[in-house]
């Protein structure tokens, strides 16, 4: 008996745990600005605790997002690594790069990268300025 309970109890507790969503690029809409999200370049996405996804087409939209007023705590924030497009990486341990030679979707010309150094590699061609997680949320809510 206790092993016919054991299961659904283990797929209740798996069933809404917190993981990327695949974007659907070209038929998605961004959930701050309602553009259809096109560039794997430089999409995002907020996951809540209960594993519902929001999909950005700019980090830039899912910061502000994240930072409404009364907007939820969000146990995942991923942004496209710009280096290897529509591959996710971690918000708060990726480097960002504003470079006015890398447009982004929507003009805050904001990239992300997995590390300080392939940041700095693309900032040394396309010159800008890097900031980590808590340095670009700053800058993005003037």
């Amino acid at each position: 008996m206790k092993k016919l309970l054991f299961w659904p109890v283990v797929l209740l507790l798996t069933a809404c745990l917190p993981e990327p969503q695949p974007i659907n690029y070209g038929s998605d809409q961004c959930d701050f600005c309602r553009m259809t999200i096109v560039d794997k370049k430089h999409a995002a996405e907020v996951v809540n605790a209960k594993g519902k996804a929001y999909k950005f087409d700019a980090i830039e939209c899912m910061i502000q997002y994240a930072n409404i007023d009364g907007a939820e705590q969000f146990a995942l924030y991923l942004v496209n690594d710009f280096e290897m497009p529509g591959e996710w990486l971690d918000a708060k341990t990726s480097t960002f790069l504003i470079s006015q030679n890398i447009p982004s979707p929507m003009g805050a010309y904001l990239s992300a990268f997995a590390t300080t150094e392939k940041a700095k590699a693309v900032q040394k061609a396309n010159k800008g300025d890097l900031y980590n997680w808590d340095e670009i949320q700053q800058k993005i809510k003037r």
